[in-house]
């Protein structure tokens, strides 16, 4: 068993506490141990910070983080040099006909580099293994589909020039 503590403290009393509802910031701040506390604020269309991140996102960067850490040890394992890694995932957040909003997708679509000469079909199959492992996407309630891509380094260099 791992067991995980934070500290998250709202920050946006404008002097008026909650009075109503556009009388405070939606700001806080989640901190724990010696890490950087990290800002966060409600989505905009909620009233909140667009400059600080907000739960629905913090919850993708968990999703596409969880995925990238397990594909990146499953390489190791497999023998396959990853020497870049990127990610441009996205979620969509809906109201049901209950009225109650929900993330009800998200899609990640990593593009891992893998060094010449590796094996680029087991480099892309390892992808559904890490979906498979990921302890996040295992734990949320929403389907998470994934579009990987694998360049061999030789292609990017080619690309890049």
């Amino acid at each position: 068993m791992h067991r995980y503590s934070l500290s998250l403290t709202w920050t946006g009393n404008l002097g008026r506490g909650t009075v109503d509802y556009r009388s405070y910031s939606r700001d806080f701040t989640v901190s724990s141990g010696d890490k950087p506390s990290l800002l966060g604020s409600s989505d905009p269309a909620f009233r909140g910070d667009a400059h600080r991140w907000n739960p629905e996102e913090l919850l993708l960067a968990s999703i596409a983080g969880c995925h990238k850490l397990w594909y990146l040890h499953l390489c190791a394992d497999a023998g396959i040099v990853v020497t870049a890694y990127t990610d441009s995932a996205t979620a969509t957040m809906e109201r049901d006909d209950d009225g109650i909003t929900r993330i009800t997708g998200a899609v990640l679509n990593p593009v891992a580099t893998i060094a010449t000469g590796h094996d680029r079909d087991l480099a892309l199959a390892l992808h559904t293994r890490a979906r498979e492992e990921c302890f996040i996407a295992n734990s949320v309630n929403f389907p998470i589909e994934h579009q990987p891509r694998v360049i061999d380094a030789d292609d990017a260099r080619a690309h890049n020039d």
